[in-house]
């Protein structure tokens, strides 16, 4: 199936190539970089341009709401997994399962409800169908990551009903440079995770219309440091009464390891991590057209933590606990267990060919396509355990219309291939493979002050277990409408409707086994529908004089809603969970109000609160799981000639809202302060920031992690890093 994927994206990428040798340069669909009537970026959290990566369309942030994180505010949250880099955005969390594997989540929605992008092609990795899963995203060499919602989304997939996240980044050059030679550095250390981290990014002109890049980082973390215990309350409860338990039994030995679980505190055995990646990429321009390649490696080690009450070990510590119920399962409980760790290695090719049309209906044809060979391997000490690889291809091509008035677009192809084999005691997915095809479309109109925007899709996608004798072929149509009207300057009042449908995954359809990340046995069901959803969204977004408002508020029906349910049976000891449908309601509001309280020559006080709320009911009256709790953020910024100084205060409710067999978790508050220095003029050049994480101390767990019993937020963190760029 790969290689007749292969064949036909070739038959794509190579005719374009011929061309972009002759016709003149156009950016690609990754890296134009569109502000509409905003003002020119800067180096702070309040004053940037939104930037939108979909080809043909001029001012998508208008419409669809895009949320991005670049400069300073990258440089701040920088993190080893993009869910954590993310998760103080309105409307964003992390899944949070280790400090190793950590995936975003948009509106409540995670797994491969979300897409996560490079350049605006697919990670091509395993970290949808699992949560112990890291991305196979170096943070590290971003330039900006950008969150995609509304009408948008439709351009990237009709998976992403939750949104889609897209990590730009200069591997393949997106343009040709005013200077000769470009370096971008980035270095940091903390104190609560042992952090080391350097990256380095060159830019080479090397003739007129030929520039090469070339890219590589490190990064490497100790066993995380936390404020208390790693077991929550309710579970330190159950650790304690099971060794008194056991104590009353004579089985003394049993009881003292319960007991030492319960009293594990101060760090979270086995969540260190150590990461590197290098690539590098080439790009020849003549005129408005381009061709350009990159092939890029990306490593990563990182432990699992175990839950507390079954012996595993990490360089030499006391006994931790079971990775998960999963690993409890395959690995055992035997005293003197080795600690499980998770080896991933990934090779990644990327290849961009755009092509201008002159002046005609069309402007420009703008394609990408990425080849993937990815390795997933769990080890138990030295010894291998469970291994999933992933060969995949990724190609889109789109027709970018030239405006005319206020009408402008574009339509495109998109094709993704995936071989997944999974080897192993644990392999709870057999081999499949998915093919998808799919075209889609996205227009825009203006007329005076109102802004229209559509997108549709359409999909065919064929899963095969061929070991299971099972093939689906699932066709899928969805649909979106924005209308936007401007109030009065920049400011805009508009609503989104959309009609979707996803396909289910293979996960989904054919898991079968203990899964090792959710510490359960889950029963995938080959005979899942497809989930479709009617969704609207309002929402105002703007300037009023200095103040800049995002708000919306949103709800999506369900048809056949997807989702992992308790069975209340048992399967080797561990509780059994299907796959389920039924319908299912969501709703929710976020919101962001940035506002300037001091203007002056040499010193501004700017203010900056954000809020996210959501729900997902089931038909039946109980709650899906996972869903973050009610969070509001405030921060203020005060900032001089070469000097920022900012404190935020971020506060999580409770969540009661729970499923069925999962637990409740406390609410929390963190207390952050940041201190930025910009030795040289224009702010640029040099940053350097100095900043406290959590500076009272405080214990939080996120509600959205399979692993949030065990494994807490980071305690009070110093953290320093340095930006460079000349």
């Amino acid at each position: 199936m790969i290689r007749k994927s292969a064949l036909l994206l070739a038959s794509v990428v190579i005719p374009s190539h011929a061309l972009a040798q002759e016709a003149p340069q156009q950016p690609s669909s990754a890296e134009v970089e569109v502000s509409g009537d905003r003002e020119e970026p800067a180096n702070d959290d309040f004053h940037g341009a939104i930037y939108v990566t979909a080809s043909g369309v001029d001012r998508l942030d208008v419409v669809a709401g895009t949320s991005v994180l670049s400069g300073m505010a990258l440089q701040r949250e920088s993190s080893g997994q993009v869910g954590d880099i993310l998760a103080n955005l309105p409307g964003v969390e992390a899944s949070g399962f280790s400090p190793g594997a950590s995936r975003p989540i948009l509106r409540g929605f995670g797994g491969d409800r979300v897409r996560v992008l490079i350049d605006g092609i697919g990670t091509i990795d395993a970290s949808g169908a699992s949560d112990d899963h890291a991305v196979a995203v170096d943070p590290l060499i971003a330039e900006r990551i950008e969150v995609l919602r509304g009408p948008a989304v439709l351009l990237y997939g009709s998976q992403a009903i939750g949104g889609a996240v897209n990590v730009i980044t200069k591997r393949i050059p997106p343009g040709v440079p005013d200077e000769a030679f470009h370096a971008d550095l980035l270095g940091g250390v903390d104190s609560a995770t042992g952090l080391w981290e350097g990256g380095i990014s060159l830019d080479t002109k090397v003739t007129d219309n030929i520039v090469f890049h070339v890219d590589g980082s490190y990064r490497n973390t100790d066993d995380i440091e936390i404020p208390g215990f790693a077991a929550s309350d309710d579970l330190r409860a159950d650790l304690l009464a099971d060794a008194a338990e056991e104590e009353e039994e004579g089985e003394l030995e049993e009881a003292e390891e319960f007991r030492d679980a319960a009293n594990i505190s101060g760090i979270v055995p086995n969540t260190y991590t150590e990461t590197w990646s290098a690539g590098t990429g080439i790009a020849f321009f003549s005129g408005e057209s381009n061709f350009g390649v990159s092939f890029d490696y990306y490593d990563t080690e990182y432990g699992v933590p175990g839950a507390p009450g079954v012996g595993h070990h990490h360089h030499g510590e006391e006994e931790h606990g079971e990775e998960d119920h999963d690993h409890d399962d395959e690995h055992g409980e035997e005293e003197g267990e080795e600690a499980v760790s998770i080896g991933l290695r990934r090779y990644r090719a990327d290849f961009r060919a755009n092509i201008d049309l002159g002046d005609g209906f069309f402007d420009s044809v703008q394609s990408r396509v990425g080849f993937s060979d990815y390795t997933h391997t769990e080890f138990e000490g030295a010894e291998v355990g469970t291994v999933f690889e992933v060969k995949g291809v990724e190609g889109r091509v789109e027709l970018a219309q030239s405006r005319r008035g206020g009408w402008g677009g574009a339509t495109g192809l998109q094709f993704s291939a995936q071989d997944f084999v999974a080897t192993g005691a644990e392999a709870y997915i057999p081999p499949n493979n998915v093919e998808s095809i799919a075209l889609f479309t996205l227009q825009e109109f203006y007329f005076g002050p109102f802004e229209l925007e559509a997108g549709a899709r359409y999909e065919n996608t064929e899963i095969e277990a061929s070991t299971l004798g099972i093939q689906r072929d699932f066709d899928t149509v969805s649909a979106s409408l924005g209308g936007g009207y401007t109030l009065f300057d920049d400011f805009r009042a508009g609503l989104n409707v959309s009609r979707t449908e996803r396909a289910p995954t293979a996960a989904e359809l054919f898991a079968e086994g203990p899964h090792i990340a959710t510490q359960q046995f889950e029963i995938g069901n080959p005979a899942l529908d497809i989930e479709r959803s009617w969704g609207a969204e309002g929402y105002v977004r703007g300037e009023i004089g200095e103040v800049k408002v995002n708000a919306s508020v949103y709800r999506n029906w369900f048809d056949d809603f997807i989702y992992l349910a308790g069975t209340g049976e048992e399967e080797d000891e561990l509780p059994v969970f299907a796959f389920l449908q039924q319908d299912a309601d969501q709703w929710g509001a976020e919101a962001q109000v940035t506002f300037p309280l001091i203007e002056g020559r040499d010193f501004s006080l700017l203010g900056d609160v954000r809020g996210a709320y959501t729900r997902v009911e089931l038909d039946d009256g109980t709650n899906a799981p996972r869903v973050p709790p009610l969070s509001l953020y405030g921060a203020l910024e005060g900032r001089w000639e070469h000097f920022d100084l900012r404190g935020e205060v971020e506060w999580y409710d409770s969540q009661t809202d729970v499923a069925p067999f999962e637990t409740r978790t406390d609410g929390f508050t963190m207390v952050n302060a940041s201190l930025g220095w910009h030795p040289f003029e224009g702010r640029e050049n040099l940053t350097i920031i100095a900043q406290v994480d959590n500076i009272f101390d405080a214990e939080g767990r996120r509600h959205t992690s399979f692993t949030k019993d065990f494994v807490p937020m980071t305690g009070r963190n110093f953290k320093l890093t340095a930006r460079a760029s000349f």
